[in-house]
């Protein structure tokens, strides 16, 4: 099946493989006709990415995935239809930015302390200047030989809960939303398909969201469509493509139809 548009996906502004402007061709020879880069804590892509669309015919609509915790426990919101030029929304940006940079550095350390010392310097420079998270570490210890791929590094090293792993001082669901809706946008759960059983989602589902993502790459629970439409809010989808990072997922494997794209983004690029 092929979507209209995919509204959730990476480019190496965050923690993708392949830039703003190769993420548009990709669209397009993938078929789709509407796009959504939500890279992580960052909105820098749409400088290249906006005459980009244009000239590929892509409608472009604003997006962020924004990394947060709700009652203690990390949650991910995906922001769409906001303004670009939001002080509110690059502040946000640049705090997370900040964030991200020490949290790197604290996992830098318990990796050292673990015998597989990597240097902040090293991790700059396969960041090159961009967002830089836990992907790039991986893709270090891989290089390094330190594990053998992606998911050991992740499932034994610097996934949530593991030794190495350290959650730095996140930011509030309630804030994300507070701060995307003053822009104008829309807050959307993140792949509420991943959500751990103990989490409180009814506790969750009493924020002021506009929307979920109910369709999110190849899973799919009925549940949060049954929720969504009883809330009465909006149902996005997306592939959650990161490229090389994440090969197994192609651009475009999930998103949405032209009705839906058009619900959300009422001010598309």
């Amino acid at each position: 099946m092929i979507y209209f548009a995919d509204l959730h996906c990476h480019t190496t502004c965050s923690d993708g493989s392949v830039s703003p402007s190769e993420l548009i061709q990709l669209a397009k020879q993938s078929g789709l006709k509407g796009l959504s880069i939500t890279d992580h804590d960052s909105i820098d892509a749409y400088k290249t990415a906006i005459p980009a669309a244009r000239e590929a015919g892509i409608l472009l609509g604003t997006g962020v995935e924004f990394s947060c915790e709700f009652q203690g426990i990390s949650l991910h919101l995906l922001g769409y239809d906001f303004d670009l030029n939001n002080v509110g929304m690059h502040q946000l940006c640049a705090r997370h930015q900040k964030r991200r940079e020490l949290r790197n550095q604290a996992i830098l350390t318990k990796l050292n302390e673990h015998g597989m010392p990597i240097s902040y310097e090293e991790l700059l420079a396969k960041g090159q200047g961009n967002t830089i998270g836990r992907p790039h570490i991986a893709q270090l210890m891989v290089e390094k030989g330190y594990v053998k791929n992606f998911r050991e590094a992740f499932n034994h090293h610097i996934g949530e809960g593991r030794k190495c792993y350290d959650p730095g001082d996140p930011f509030t669901v309630e804030e994300a939303i507070e701060v995307l809706h003053a822009a104008g946008g829309k807050a959307f759960v993140a792949h509420p398909q991943l959500l751990p059983e103990e989490f409180p989602i009814n506790d969750l589902l009493k924020l002021p969201f506009d929307g979920l993502e109910c369709y999110y790459s190849r899973l799919f629970k009925k549940f949060w469509v049954e929720t969504a439409l009883g809330k009465g809010w909006m149902m996005s989808g997306g592939s959650d493509f990161h490229g090389s990072v994440k090969p197994e997922t192609e651009l475009g494997c999930s998103g949405v139809d032209q009705e839906t794209f058009n619900r959300i983004f009422q001010k598309p690029l």
